[in-house]
């Protein structure tokens, strides 16, 4: 092995951060944490968005669950054209990271935001929120949602109505799309 390849390996890269190094008869009698485990694509089923929590067709594909070292659990959410979340709020906030669609976020009293693969949005603690699919699009996000003390990651709230989703349609604000590149068509002009 090259040398420089031994001594990351010995040290670590904390070294390259300005840690001290760990000499190497330390590193090796050193207690080995657990190993890496591997949740193969597939093997974790998916289920369907229960209506009380979702409006239309979505899908849930769980990803991970929170465990004693990291306290959220993350998921894809896919939302058929026209389905979306009920109103909700998260305890300790949620983020959702795009991957795929057009659809829409908005929260309460405030203008409904168009969102597309590589945006991410951060819903804060305690903001009443919806987001789902566009009208004639579908959406997909992955979702990382922190746990409260009790286990709680989210407050369901009631459905967003035919009339609230038809207006935030109709009105969403153009921030995200008066930001895109000149050329890019995203199917609605900024006011």
């Amino acid at each position: 092995m090259k040398p420089i390849a031994t001594a990351l390996l010995t040290t670590g890269l904390s070294t390259l951060a300005g840690a001290e190094p760990v000499p190497a008869t330390a590193a090796a009698s050193a207690v080995l944490p657990a190993a890496q485990r591997i949740a193969a694509a597939g093997s974790q089923h998916a289920i369907a968005g229960p209506a009380q929590f979702f409006t239309g067709r979505a899908r849930i594909d769980p990803l991970y669950a929170a465990n004693d070292q990291v306290n959220t659990s993350g998921a894809y959410v896919t939302f058929e054209p026209g389905a979306r979340s009920a109103w909700h709020t998260h305890p300790k906030g949620q983020y959702l990271v795009v991957t795929g669609g057009v659809g829409l976020t908005q929260e309460w009293g405030k203008p409904a935001r168009r969102i597309q693969p590589g945006d991410v949005v951060w819903c804060p603690p305690g903001i009443k929120h919806w987001h789902g699919a566009g009208l004639f699009t579908a959406l997909t996000h992955m979702a990382v949602t922190p746990s409260d003390s009790d286990g709680r990651n989210v407050d369901w709230m009631e459905h967003v109505t035919e009339a609230q989703y038809r207006e935030a349609q109709a009105h969403q604000s153009a921030d995200t799309i008066s930001a895109a590149p000149a050329g890019t068509d995203h199917g609605t002009a900024a006011p």
